[in-house]
């Protein structure tokens, strides 16, 4: 799974990761500058919960994705916008799981 943009329209489709992993939630921040999104593993299927995971960000021209986290967490982590107003921060969840 990649990251790819396109205009409303449908036209002009670009591929914006090229990795070895799966990206998926991706989120622009609210000043068009920057590209967040969740990693796996290339080898997890769809986007499951409970899995280890990277947040990354990469400015939204294009470049090379850094990691921001490696955290626990998967389907869940981040699947809203996340950003604030200034676009200075970032939220997400991560969590273990408890035996009872």
């Amino acid at each position: 799974m990649q990251i790819w943009r396109m205009r409303p329209d449908g036209t002009a489709q670009e591929q914006v990761t090229h990795d070895d992993y799966a990206n998926w939630f991706a989120h622009p921040s609210p000043d068009g500058k920057w590209l967040a999104f969740i990693s796996f593993d290339k080898h997890v299927k769809g986007h499951p919960p409970n899995k280890d995971v990277m947040l990354r960000l990469m400015p939204a021209a294009g470049g090379e994705p850094r990691v921001l986290v490696k955290l626990f967490g998967g389907q869940g982590t981040m699947n809203v916008p996340s950003w604030s107003s200034d676009s200075k921060h970032l939220a997400f969840v991560s969590y273990r799981l408890l035996k009872p």
